[in-house]
């Protein structure tokens, strides 16, 4: 593991982080990689410190329809990650780990800020690493003010303790469905327990919010709302994902089904994944999702 210094005063950590915060992250398992280094002192495998490092907080509105809306929603885009997917479209964050630490107090305030600015809600992207600081952050906030809907929008290879731990300050849950068996995982993402690790995360996820609820004014206000990339040659097995939501999450669960992968990173040299999908390829996921009867939509890239 990399050696670091953290720039922010130890003090801070005194002020907004319990003991047994404090502990945790000195032995960490705050995601299901379980590294167990001292963050403090340490980068383990998400390469990210004791506190958030951000690389950027600002209104987005190329979210889906009932999450970006008609005044955008609020971004707030953690750096680091504790996957390593080959394809990363958003790798100079996640992989290169491009931002800057910030105290908890400003990152308080960042949420502030964007609803402030009129965001629809607070969109917490690649939160899994980070879900300590998250859920000190977001009890603060929504104490001074914080009043619009929390997203938390993630790889969906999350901790079961730590979303427990988030129960009631996240209203949306926003995950990606990629894998369906370890040997894809482990190539892809380096990760070889993502498909019973993820098939878990959403069913908590679901336990906690239900399915998707949308106002009047076609805007989310709480639920599972679940992504799914398509990728080349099948290797994201649509169809199985497609089935396990409709069969162990709900009939009624909202469902994003993607066709905007192209070989990012160090996709273009990884056999099988190294292409655009086919318009044979998305015309077959998408006439799996029209079949299935979940709910959602399609995104043609």
């Amino acid at each position: 593991m990399e050696t670091r210094i953290n720039n922010i005063n130890k003090n801070h950590w005194l002020e907004w982080y319990s003991p047994q915060q404090i502990e945790a992250l000195k032995n960490c398992v705050e995601c299901p990689r379980k590294c167990g280094i001292d963050r403090f002192t340490e980068y383990g495998y998400c390469k990210s410190p004791s506190l958030p490092k951000l690389s950027s907080a600002n209104i987005h509105h190329g979210e889906e329809p009932p999450i970006s809306g008609t005044r955008g929603s609020g971004t707030i885009f953690f750096a680091g990650c504790n996957m390593s997917c080959v394809y990363c479209q958003n790798y100079p964050i996640s992989q290169l780990c491009h931002g800057s630490e910030i105290s908890l107090q400003d990152l308080v305030e960042k949420m502030l800020m964007l609803q402030n600015k009129g965001a629809h809600n607070i969109n917490i992207v690649t939160p899994s690493h980070a879900t300590i600081a998250i859920e000190v952050a977001l009890k603060k906030a929504k104490e001074i003010g914080l009043k619009i809907p929390i997203v938390y929008n993630s790889s969906g290879y999350d901790s079961i303790t730590q979303l427990q731990k988030l129960r009631g300050l996240i209203e949306i849950y926003m995950p990606d469905i990629r894998y369906q068996d370890k040997q894809t995982a482990k190539k892809f993402s380096d990760a070889e327990d993502y498909p019973e690790i993820n098939r878990k995360a959403l069913k908590e996820m679901y336990n906690q919010v239900g399915n998707l609820q949308i106002n009047s004014e076609g805007i989310a206000t709480k639920g599972l709302l679940i992504r799914h990339l398509v990728l080349p040659n099948n290797k994201a097995n649509t169809k199985n994902a497609i089935e396990f939501i409709e069969k162990e999450i709900s009939p009624k669960t909202y469902l994003s089904l993607m066709a905007q992968y192209f070989p990012a990173y160090k996709a273009n040299r990884t056999t099988s994944i190294n292409r655009k999908i086919t318009r044979e390829e998305w015309n077959q996921a998408r006439n799996m999702f029209e079949d299935s009867g979940l709910n959602g939509w399609v995104q043609d890239g």
